[in-house]
């Protein structure tokens, strides 16, 4: 099967990931194969394209936005039959007997494997994962429209939960990529006001066209304090920004999985009980509650699709903010 692989991390820049047929995997007991259709073009991808996390394995294949049809069954699967379309998240197991996954925080797992880093992902014809690790699309989707959700959507909805906030209550976004237009879309569903600050003139566009109420820069002032943020932006710099214009009691999330240094800080951005906070990965109940989410909105996702070769292409594109939305990667039709 044809498959991107990454030998050694350098920048997209240098397109690190390399086309090459490698052996179909088959599926173990209680494992399906999923015949990959598309997978979603994620900044955490880009991080490990880059080298930015420190890898467990090379070579590897990213992509953690897998959707796609089960063509292969191993023993004892009981939960999908071939044929079934599904979607494989980042998180691709946990041991399930760690202290943070007896306290149901198997997000935090001492032992989780995550798609795309520690096996091989969905930038490929094909992936191997547990039956219970898989999760149903719902038919409001097709596969392309889809795949943004099973991370974007996911660590978005987490963060929107961290976040804090409440029916009713302002919401700031910092950075509108393809997590943003996700969440941006929920959280008015659930019935939060949402500003948004972002540099792109494209962001901001679509920002409004999909009902934000108030669109600006991080240095800009918005007409009213903020209940709660998330910062999506891997950018350091913007978590003073955002406390800054946090009420009292506010919480901002942080919803992204490396950023750059926090600058020095006056402690009276804490003060008044602002709470900081990181989001980590997701929990399989995260998974379902957002596609059950998305599906009620429904969620309209925006995306760019590339084909599988073109992937270091999306890569770059969404390392300089040249995608709307979200990226995807089209690897069959089948």
């Amino acid at each position: 099967m044809r498959a991107m692989v990454l030998d050694q991390p350098l920048p997209a820049e240098q397109n690190p990931l390399q086309l090459r047929e490698v052996p179909l995997p088959e599926p173990r007991t209680g494992e399906i194969r999923v015949r990959v259709r598309c997978c979603g073009v994620c900044r955490t991808d880009l991080h490990i394209v880059e080298g930015d996390l420190k890898l467990p394995r090379l070579p590897v294949v990213p992509g953690h936005q897998v959707v796609g049809v089960v063509d292969a069954t191993g023993p004892e699967v009981k939960l999908f039959r071939e044929g079934d379309r599904v979607g494989v998240p980042w998180l691709y197991s946990t041991d399930g007997d760690c202290p943070f996954c007896r306290r149901g925080q198997e997000n935090l797992c001492d032992n989780a494997h995550f798609t795309g880093f520690h096996v091989d992902g969905g930038y490929a014809e094909a992936v191997i994962v547990r039956q219970d690790f898989a999760y149903s699309i719902p038919p409001q989707f097709d596969d392309e429209h889809a795949a943004p959700l099973l991370c974007a959507g996911v660590i978005g909805y987490r963060s929107l939960k961290l976040s804090n906030v409440r029916p009713g209550e302002r919401l700031g976004m910092y950075g509108f990529g393809g997590s943003a237009h996700i969440v941006l879309q929920i959280a008015r569903h659930l019935g939060c006001e949402v500003l948004v600050f972002t540099r792109g003139a494209a962001h901001r566009e679509l920002a409004t066209k999909l009902g934000a109420s108030w669109v600006g820069t991080a240095q800009d002032q918005p007409p009213a304090p903020l209940d709660s943020a998330i910062i999506f932006a891997p950018a350091g710099s913007l978590v003073p920004e955002a406390l800054r214009h946090l009420r009292k009691g506010g919480t901002v999330a942080l919803a992204g999985i490396t950023m750059s240094q926090i600058p020095a800080m006056n402690y009276d951005l804490l003060y008044h009980e602002h709470v900081l906070r990181s989001a980590a990965n997701s929990t399989r109940d995260d998974v379902r509650d957002c596609l059950r989410l998305a599906a009620e909105v429904p969620v309209r996702t925006e995306v760019q699709s590339f084909p599988l070769q073109q992937a270091n292409q999306a890569l770059q594109d969404l390392k300089h903010s040249r995608i709307g939305g979200a990226g995807v990667l089209r690897i069959s039709e089948d």
